[in-house]
């Protein structure tokens, strides 16, 4: 079942950031006072709302407040794991999924998701899932609401340098990133400065060595 979940996923390339690749860092502490303002459009509970409906129709803005603005949520703890996540697992090792192990995927990686809404790898199952169920429009629920994480993300830089690295809020979402771009994990990972996480990658065509991410967010959360 992984080969097809992971030829699906490579199809969420296509939902990659389109806009103009004007690269520009999260302000955290202007995101943190404009989501935690209740009259403000940019509001957490507003913005998640629409992300729950899969608006798509967000802005780039918008999309950027909902992704880092979680991490200022008091439900933020980037580094629990869902129990649901094991027994995921156990339906994804099966080589021919019938009806009911694909039901399955979709009740385990929605307790998953309440625990934490923006997995990539998580919105991966699902569409297969769901394309494999013959259910149209949660697929294309799931796609928007992938497309919104993911342009979020690739908003923020292109992770060749420290100065142009991608911003997360969970380590999860560092894996997930490089798969999406077609790369392969390179076995390797390093903290640096106290503030980037360097993933290294397999060979590739264009002799990169690996990305860098920005996890101040998740390494803020350990201080509490």
């Amino acid at each position: 079942m992984k080969k097809q979940i992971l030829l699906l996923f490579l199809f969420l390339s296509g939902l990659m950031y389109s806009q103009t690749p004007e690269f520009t860092a999260p302000d955290y502490e202007l995101i943190e006072k404009n989501v935690n303002t209740e009259k403000s459009p940019l509001n957490f509970e507003t913005l998640f709302e629409r992300y729950t409906k899969a608006d798509t129709t967000m802005t780039l803005q918008e999309k950027r407040h909902l992704y880092y603005g979680y991490s200022f949520q008091e439900e933020y703890s980037p580094y629990s794991r869902s129990p649901a996540e094991k027994k995921l697992r156990e339906v994804l090792q099966k080589e021919n999924a019938d009806k009911s192990d694909l039901e399955k995927i979709i009740t385990y990686t929605d307790t998953i998701l309440a625990q934490y809404p923006f997995s990539l790898r998580m919105k991966e199952y699902r569409m297969y899932s769901f394309s494999e169920l013959g259910k149209p429009l949660e697929l294309e629920k799931e796609k928007a609401q992938a497309s919104i994480i993911i342009d979020a993300i690739l908003s923020t830089g292109d992770g060749t340098t420290e100065e142009t690295c991608f911003y997360v809020i969970t380590t999860a979402n560092e894996y997930e990133i490089i798969n999406l771009l077609g790369f392969s994990f390179g076995g390797s990972q390093s903290l640096i400065g106290g503030r980037y996480d360097y993933l290294t990658v397999a060979e590739n065509p264009y002799e990169l060595g690996g990305f860098y991410f920005d996890i101040t967010r998740s390494l803020h959360s350990l201080k509490f």
